[in-house]
Parts: C-alpha cells; sequence; structure tokens
C-alpha cells in the first residue's frame, strides 16, 4: 500500500517545480505512514525510461531530494512505499519495477498472490525478482500487452481480468511506456486499512488527511502545460476526484487524455 504521484508535461520538469514547495513537503510527510521506501520512473531526453529506487524512508535518503528537485524529464512519477505485513523491505520489493520502457508502481494488495502468479506464463515467471504481488501484477500487464501487440488493449485486458478474478482489491497503479502514462483508479470494493493506520498513531486525528476513510482515493490536475496525478494525502485545493473504477491512457507527446473501456461493450 502506498502512495502515487505521476505527471505528464510539455517540457522536463523536477517533481518539487510540479507539486511546489508546500505541496511536496506535505507528499513527503506521508513516510509517516508511507517509509518503507521509495522510487521515481522517468523519460530521459532520449525517450528512455530511467529509474531510481530505495528501501530507505524518502524523508531520510538524500538521494529522494535531489532526483526530486532535478528536471529528469518530461514524464515520470514518484512511489512512496508501505509494505504489506509479511512483505520484506528490500530493494528487490521496491517500486517502480522496470523492463525496458515499462516502469510500474502500485497501490494496493492483491491476494492470494499464488492466484496471481498462476495467471503468469512461465516466461514472465521467469523475470520475478522478488515477493510481492505489486511485481507480479505489473508482470501480468506486460504479459497482456505483448500477447495484444498494443499497449491500451494489454493494460485493458490485465485490469478486466484482474477486476473478475480480485473485485475485492485495490488494482491503483501508474504504469509508464515509451508513448503514456497510465493511470488506473480501481478500488470500489477495497477498504481503507484503517486498523494498521490506527496501530500507527496515537489518536485517529493524527492519520493523515484522507486516510482513513479515502485511502485508495485518486485526484488529478490539468493545465495547459501538464496532466498531474495524485493518491489522497494532501490537504490542499486545485485537485479533482477521480471516478471509481476507471483507467486512464495519457499521451506523453500530445497531453491527450484516453479513458480505457474496463467494463466490455
Amino acid at each position: 500500500m502506498c502512495r502515487l504521484f505521476g505527471y505528464v508535461s510539455d517540457t522536463p520538469t523536477a517533481v518539487v517545480d510540479e507539486l511546489g514547495d508546500d505541496e511536496f513537503r506535505e507528499f513527503t510527510a506521508l513516510t509517516r505512514v508511507h517509509g518503507d521506501g521509495w522510487g521515481m520512473a522517468w523519460h530521459d531526453e532520449s525517450g528512455h525510461t530511467r529509474a531510481a529506487r530505495s528501501p530507505l524512508s524518502a524523508d531520510e535518503d538524500p538521494d529522494y531530494a535531489r532526483l526530486a528537485a532535478r528536471p529528469l524529464g518530461a514524464a515520470g512519477f514518484v512511489h512512496l512505499r508501505w509494505a504489506t505485513g509479511g512483505l520484506a523491505v528490500t530493494p528487490q520489493n521496491t517500486h517502480p519495477f522496470v523492463d525496458g520502457d515499462f516502469a510500474f508502481a502500485h497501490n494496493g494488495h492483491i491476494a492470494p498472490i499464488e492466484k496471481l502468479e498462476g495467471m503468469l506464463t512461465p516466461a514472465s515467471r521467469a523475470k520475478l525478482a522478488g515477493s510481492t504481488d505489486s511485481e507480479r501484477y505489473f508482470r501480468l500487464v506486460v504479459q497482456c500487452i505483448e500477447q495484444t501487440g498494443d499497449e491500451a488493449a494489454g493494460v485493458t485486458t490485465a485490469l478486466r481480468l484482474l477486476m473478475r478474478e480480485f473485485p475485492n482489491n485495490s488494482l491503483n497503479a501508474l504504469l509508464l511506456t515509451g508513448a503514456h502514462l497510465f493511470a488506473v483508479h480501481v478500488n470500489s470494493r477495497a477498504d481503507s486499512p484503517k486498523e494498521g493506520l490506527r496501530a500507527l498513531f496515537e489518536s485517529p486525528d493524527a492519520i493523515p488527511y484522507r486516510h482513513e476513510n479515502e485511502y485508495y482515493a485518486m485526484d488529478r490536475r490539468i493545465s495547459g502545460s501538464c496532466v498531474q496525478v495524485i493518491s489522497s494525502g494532501l490537504d490542499t485545493t486545485g485537485w479533482t476526484p477521480i471516478d471509481g473504477d476507471t483507467a486512464a491512457m495519457i499521451d506523453l507527446r500530445t497531453r491527450e487524455v484516453t479513458r480505457l473501456e474496463l467494463v466490455p461493450g
């Protein structure tokens, strides 16, 4: 379970510049829950996907602040991890998961993991490096893209399968490809992790904004120069809620937003 921030801009930009100093500090402060590692993915000037990740808490790792302040590329995302119980805090389990120009980060938990792994081909299973459900989710998405030969069709196919087989889990995710940023907001039957949150804080008032009842909510902010998506947690204005059980594809060149058809027509 995690926090996500993704962006597609018209020019190379820094995470700090996209959020602004105050929102960036507020986002990073969510490490008081999501302190089990961090990761970033971005497109460099050559158009290739690059990534950095660490099992350290973002607020304690100078690399996080350094990279967040650099204009790494015109599209990318940030991930703050809250490890699901029993899953190790290791580099192999830290998001994003990367394969070529695909980079992926997930906010949720898909169980049982064995059932999810059983949906993978032997070739996909052979690429697994860690023990998380999120990496297996990523492998299923890449597998479906390769099988369909199309990014939108592949992501749609994977989400339809997962919504059918794991209807009570959160599939919230960001997928950066060579041409698009996919933003997935599918979680209508997933419960906020109230017990886990209450165990971390002395009083409910100390729990981060919108976490107790809207943990899996996601918002968007669109301007003439940038499209942004973010997990709940910022107590600021200017964001619009994203509809439930939806997924969108953002074109990295034009910033056009296309909604995927998750319910077969």
